[in-house]
């Protein structure tokens, strides 16, 4: 986990979610076939070059890992 707590709401980009900064230990490459397969929350466009996704998304994915669920 990151030294600063993963936000509760709001919107989150990659470079947050993904390891060394973000909870989830995966490449952007990984993660990115995971959007695809359906493993992984569906990205918001926010424009042409930004990307985000909700952070209570992310956090229901890297909580339920943490239990055992995935």
């Amino acid at each position: 986990m990151p030294n600063h707590p993963f936000p509760r709401t709001g919107y989150v980009r990659l470079s947050s979610i993904l390891a060394p900064a973000g909870p989830i230990p995966v490449s952007k490459s990984t993660w990115w076939q995971g959007v695809k397969d359906g493993r992984f929350p569906k990205p918001h466009k926010l424009g042409p070059r930004t990307t985000v996704w909700k952070a209570e998304d992310i956090r229901s994915l890297f909580e339920s890992e943490d239990a055992g669920d995935v």
